[in-house]
């Protein structure tokens, strides 16, 4: 789903489309796999549901795991899709996501900075 683009990022490709939630959302159990794959350490008990971070457009957004999303997906709250530049969703849209580290750092900068995204 994710290939190897800088050192920062992996980039894929995930339709995009609306979503009346609070918060960005991929399909549970794609969003563990990513978290085992890409951001667990390998050294003992590891928690796989934390966010993922994905850059859509000019936004970093913090992406949690949802059961009734659809394989492929990345669903946005509604006020975050109508500020991208993806018109009729769902679209075949290029995301970045962040490595462990940089994700890492990311989500801290959010915690510090509530209100600010990323």
């Amino acid at each position: 789903m994710f290939e190897e683009f800088s050192s920062g990022y992996y980039l894929g490709r995930l339709y995009v489309e609306p979503y009346h939630g609070d918060e960005a959302v991929i399909r549970r159990d794609q969003h563990e796999q990513i978290n085992e794959q890409l951001y667990a350490t390998g050294e003992g008990i590891e928690r796989l549901d934390n966010p993922l971070v994905m850059k859509v457009d000019s936004h970093h957004l913090a992406v949690h795991g949802e059961d009734e999303v659809p394989e492929g997906t990345l669903a946005l709250p509604e006020e975050v899709l109508d500020d991208t530049r993806i018109r009729n969703p769902p679209a075949l849209k290029e995301v970045l996501l962040a490595k462990a580290d940089r994700a890492d750092q990311l989500l801290r900068y959010q915690a510090r900075h509530p209100g600010v995204g990323t």
